[in-house]
């Protein structure tokens, strides 16, 4: 082989040291995501592939795409998908991508919800609309309103509910927080995974989460949880009696958040459930 012959392995393995040598934390997979994105194929298919010859045009495409992930853009955004829950999300730099944390605050709503006949549920500040849509998925009786207060956000929300052949079950609202009629409720579960970072945390977020995801979707302000406070104030009139409310939250906000949700009358806590690592991760409370 010439010094002019790149292979789909000599690719994968070039790229590989040159974003290990930008500090990407997963730098194999990320030249794999990317190569397999610019062959229009799934990754897998890059094992059986290694002697295969890429041309000057799949080359290009795909020096243009490493270069700006070695410059700290998410591959997620760089390829405009991401998975969740086994299904394949739409992204843009309007919205967080979506991370494995998160599945878990699914799992538990759809614990809560499966028993029910025909459930209600609300997810606000639902960014790429992957949790309504996962729920949706699983709960296929359940009616779903998704809020978020960013139109752009809302656009990449309806992609994902097309794609997914959802568009009778969710109702995209634009708003703040639960502020619609059309997000009134009664719910039989609200979902949220809202800015919780504090102003101060800002600053150490890794590189690729600080420069290109977006930050009112991230920062709450300073204390962290001024955002949950006021869902837990508006989901308090807009859960059925025996309701559930569930929020995701950052480990070291989840103490105020705990706190906050105590004080409110109309609510019995819930534990605090743990993440795949052992950090807490969701808040719960029930409506009285």
């Amino acid at each position: 082989m010439t010094e002019d012959v790149w292979t789909v392995g000599r690719l994968l393995t070039w790229t590989t040291d040159w974003l290990a040598g930008k500090g990407s934390d997963s730098p194999r997979l990320d030249a794999e995501v990317l190569l397999a994105h610019v062959r229009g194929c799934q990754r897998i298919a890059l094992y059986t592939a290694f002697d295969d010859v890429v041309d000057e045009a799949g080359r290009t495409r795909f020096r243009g795409l490493v270069k700006r992930r070695g410059e700290g853009e998410p591959v997620a955004y760089l390829v405009g998908s991401r998975e969740f829950f086994s299904l394949a999300m739409a992204v843009s730099p309007a919205v967080l991508i979506p991370r494995p944390e998160t599945e878990g605050l699914v799992v538990r709503a759809i614990d809560l919800c499966r028993p029910l006949e025909s459930p209600r549920i609300a997810d606000v500040g639902t960014g790429s609309g992957a949790i309504a849509v996962a729920l949706a998925k699983h709960l296929p009786k359940a009616h779903l309103v998704a809020t978020d207060i960013s139109a752009d956000a809302l656009a990449v929300a309806q992609a994902n509910v097309t794609r997914h052949s959802l568009d009778g079950r969710i109702e995209l609202v634009g708003c703040d927080l639960l502020d619609s009629p059309s997000a009134a409720g009664p719910f039989d579960c609200i979902v949220s995974n809202p800015p919780y970072v504090r102003a101060d945390e800002f600053a150490g977020l890794p590189r690729d989460v600080r420069d290109h995801e977006p930050k009112n979707a991230l920062v709450a302000g300073p204390t962290g949880v001024e955002v949950v406070e006021r869902l837990v104030e508006a989901a308090e009139s807009r859960l059925a009696t025996g309701g559930w409310l569930l929020v995701e939250i950052g480990p070291t906000t989840v103490a105020a958040a705990e706190g906050f949700i105590a004080r409110r009358p109309g609510f019995v806590p819930g534990p605090t459930l743990a993440d795949m690592a052992g950090l807490p991760r969701i808040v719960q409370a029930r409506k009285l």
